[in-house]
């Protein structure tokens, strides 16, 4: 059904097409914010005053309408130029930018992480493509002279098990604390696991 979809706006009046398909997306952004939930292919389509009918050609379902509105970055760093060369520092860096976008899309997190852990769904959803994996990888990368491949990448999935929206709905949700609290200590969190590789060792197989 996807490749029906792609293939219809790709043809013919592409811009225009493009600017719909954003409109549907816009519109779900808008909707999750504001209701806390996940909304249908129809109500994103009234709200974005677009048939149904037209908005189904784009989202064939409520799914593929939710993958696309979930933030996205090509980023391939969470790095900035002008962080300092050390992992501590680079690490530091890192968290704070993946925080900032979980709590910033903090709506639409919470959504893809519902839809994530329903059963069946596809297996190329957002929150299961490790993506901030790779982000913490990159930020751990001067650990490599004195860590092998495996060892920092099973390093960066403990990060990634303390930072993220999972931590942010328990320490929010369960924990009572602030977001600013809580985005406080996934830091101390990710400081802490780094410390502990660098110690005593990385993380166990």
């Amino acid at each position: 059904m996807m490749v029906v979809s792609i293939s219809y706006e790709q043809s013919g009046r592409t811009q225009q097409k493009r600017r719909t398909r954003d409109q549907l997306i816009a519109a779900a952004r808008d909707l999750i914010a504001e209701k806390g939930s996940a909304p249908t292919v129809a109500e994103a389509a009234t709200a974005a005053l677009v048939s149904r009918t037209t908005a189904y050609r784009y989202f064939p379902n409520q799914t593929a309408l939710l993958i696309a509105a979930h933030p996205e970055t090509a980023a391939t760093s969470l790095v900035p130029p002008d962080t300092g060369a050390s992992a501590d520092e680079r690490l530091r860096a890192a968290v704070e930018a993946f925080s900032n976008v979980i709590i910033d899309t903090e709506s639409q997190q919470r959504t893809m992480l519902l839809l994530s852990l329903q059963v069946g769904t596809a297996s190329d959803l957002p929150l299961r493509k490790g993506r901030a994996i790779g982000w913490f990888e990159d930020a751990l990368a001067p650990l490599r002279d004195r860590l092998s491949e495996a060892d920092v990448n099973r390093l960066a999935v403990a990060i990634r098990g303390a930072v993220g929206i999972e931590a942010l709905i328990w320490l929010t949700d369960v924990a009572g604390l602030t977001r600013t609290q809580a985005a406080h200590l996934m830091q101390w969190s990710a400081q802490a696991l780094l410390n502990e590789a660098v110690t005593h060792g990385p993380p166990p197989e």
